[in-house]
C-alpha cells in the first residue's frame, strides 16, 4: 500500500506528542529528528527532506503552538499542510483549454507502463465526456503498436497508426485525422528508450515542435524512487514538461518518488497508476495524499468511488429489499462485485479514518481471494437456493462445496454471515426509517 512504512512511523511519531498536555521547544527537536529519519528511510530526497523538517520545525516552535492546550494537533496540522504543499498544494488539472484537438503528449522511458497509461488517460477523458484518440509513435519497441492498439479496444477508444513510418509524420497525421473524425483530443504514445539520450530527445523535441502539445506528461515507476525523480528533472529540462503520472503508486510502501518530484523539478504529479486495471488511474491530490499518509483517512475519494460505481436506483431498491427481509444471495454477490469494483478491499479501507491501524492490529490480512471464493460458492448454488438458504440441507451443501472447490465448513460459514447479517441490515434499515437509536453493531464477519 502507497506510503505505508512511512505512514506508520508518522502516526507513530504524532501519537508520542499528542500524549503530551504541553510541548517543549526540545519535545519538537526530537520529533523532528524521528520526522526526518522517516522521510529518508521514504527515499525522499535528502534536500527536500533538510527543507521539509526546517519549516515544519520553524512553524512549530512559534507561540501559537507552545501555549495552546493542544498542541500536538496544532504540529499534526502543520506536518500537514506542508505535506500537501510539498506535494503541489492542490489538484494540477490537465490543460485542454484552446484549439482542438488538443494534443498530450506521453513520454517516458520502457517498462515504466507508458503505453498502458495512454489508455488510462484516454478511458478517464472519455468519463469526462471527451473524444480522444490515441495515436501510436513507438515504432521501435516490439509490439507496441499492437499493445496500443489492443487496449484501445478495451477502452473504447479509437488507435491512429502508420505502421513503422517517421514518427514526427505519424503525429502530424493524426492531428489532420482527428480534426476530420471529430476527434478533440489526440494523445500520444511515444517512444521510450531504457535509458536516457541524444536520439530519444531529439525525437520527441521534434514531435513537440511538429505538434505543440498542450501537455507533456511525463511517465515514471514510483518504485524506482529517487531515479523516476532524476528522470523527471532530465526530461523536464529538455522538453518541458507540464506534469508527471506516477504508475506503481500502490505497489510502493515508501512514496519517496512521489513526494520529491514537485520540489525538485517543479513539475506536478496529475495523476497516479493505482493498479492494474485499465480505471485505475486516479487524479492526484496532494490534500488528499497528505491526510492518508497522516493516518487521517480519505473520505472524499472514498464517497468518489462509491458514487462512480454504485447506481442509485439499485440502491433504493436494495434497500427496500432489505427492509422486507428479501434480499438475497444473489443480491449479496451482486454488492460483493460492486465493492470489488472500487478497488482492492485493503486500501478502500485504509481512506476510513483510523481504520488502517485497527486492520494491523487485527490477526490475519485481508485475503482478497476470499471474495472469489464467496463468488464461487453462491454461483454453485441452485437459483431457489440462492433465494432461500433455508432449503440447504446436508447432501446440498455437499454438491455446493464439490462445485465451487471449497470445503462444506466454507458454504456454512458463508450461510452463517449472509443470514447474521441480513437481519443486521434489517435493524439499521428499520432504525434508520422510523429513527431508532441504540441498537447494538456487531460485525458477523
Amino acid at each position: 500500500m502507497a506510503f505505508e512504512g512511512l505512514s506508520d512511523k508518522l502516526q507513530d511519531i504524532f501519537k508520542k506528542l499528542r500524549g503530551k498536555g504541553k510541548i517543549s521547544e526540545q519535545d519538537v527537536s526530537l520529533a523532528m529528528r524521528e520526522v526526518r529519519l522517516a522521510l529518508l528511510e521514504a527515499d525522499v530526497n535528502y534536500k527536500v527532506v533538510k527543507d521539509f523538517v526546517a519549516r515544519v520545525k520553524e512553524r512549530a516552535v512559534g507561540q501559537e503552538v507552545l501555549q495552546s492546550l493542544t498542541p500536538g494537533q496544532v504540529i499534526i496540522k502543520i506536518v500537514s499542510d506542508e505535506l500537501t504543499s510539498l506535494m503541489g498544494g492542490a489538484e494540477s488539472k490537465l490543460n485542454l483549454a484552446g484549439r482542438t484537438p488538443v494534443v498530450i503528449m506521453a513520454v517516458g522511458l520502457q517498462g515504466a507502463g507508458k503505453t498502458t497509461s495512454v489508455a488510462k488517460l484516454s478511458k478517464n477523458l472519455v468519463k469526462q465526456g471527451r473524444r480522444p484518440l490515441m495515436v501510436a509513435c513507438d515504432i521501435y519497441r516490439p509490439a507496441a503498436i499492437k499493445q496500443l492498439e489492443v487496449l484501445g479496444g478495451q477502452v473504447g477508444v479509437p488507435v491512429f497508426s502508420m505502421g513503422q513510418s517517421n514518427p514526427v509524420d505519424i503525429a502530424r497525421a493524426a492531428i489532420e485525422h482527428a480534426k476530420n473524425n471529430n476527434r478533440d483530443i489526440v494523445v500520444i504514445d511515444t517512444a521510450g528508450r531504457l535509458h536516457i539520450n541524444e536520439e530519444l530527445m531529439d525525437e520527441l523535441k521534434n514531435i513537440k515542435s511538429a505538434v505543440e502539445p498542450a501537455e507533456i506528461l511525463l511517465v515514471v515507476d514510483a518504485m524506482t524512487g529517487q531515479d523516476a525523480v532524476n528522470v523527471a528533472e532530465a526530461f523536464n529540462g529538455d522538453l518541458g514538461l507540464t506534469g508527471v503520472i506516477m504508475t506503481k503508486l500502490d505497489g510502493d510502501s515508501r512514496g519517496g518518488a512521489a513526494l520529491s518530484v514537485k520540489a525538485v523539478t517543479g513539475c506536478p504529479i496529475k495523476y497516479v497508476g493505482m493498479g492494474e486495471k485499465l480505471d485505475a488511474l486516479e487524479i492526484f491530490y496532494p490534500d488528499r495524499m497528505s491526510s492518508r499518509i497522516l493516518g487521517m483517512g480519505d473520505i472524499v475519494t472514498l464517497v468518489e468511488k462509491a458514487q462512480a460505481n454504485f447506481d442509485e436506483k439499485k440502491a433504493r431498491e436494495m434497500e427496500k429489499k432489505i427492509r422486507h427481509q428479501e434480499f438475497t444471495l444473489e443480491d449479496f454477490k451482486e454488492q460483493l462485485q460492486q465493492v470489488r469494483k472500487m478497488g482492492p478491499l485493503e486500501d478502500l479501507l485504509g481512506m476510513i479514518p483510523g481504520m488502517d491501524k485497527q486492520l494491523k492490529g487485527m490477526p490475519g490480512e485481508i485475503d482478497e481471494k476470499e471474495f472469489g471464493k464467496i463468488e464461487a460458492i453462491i454461483n454453485s448454488m441452485t437459483p431457489a437456493e440462492r433465494k432461500n438458504t433455508d432449503l440447504i440441507n446436508g447432501s446440498r451443501k455437499k454438491r455446493i462445496a464439490r462445485g465451487s472447490g471449497t470445503r462444506v465448513q466454507d458454504v456454512n460459514r458463508l450461510i452463517k454471515q449472509f443470514d447474521d447479517s441480513r437481519k443486521l441490515m434489517k435493524q439499521f434499515a428499520d432504525a434508520g426509517r422510523k429513527g431508532k437509536k441504540g441498537i447494538p453493531f456487531k460485525m458477523p464477519f
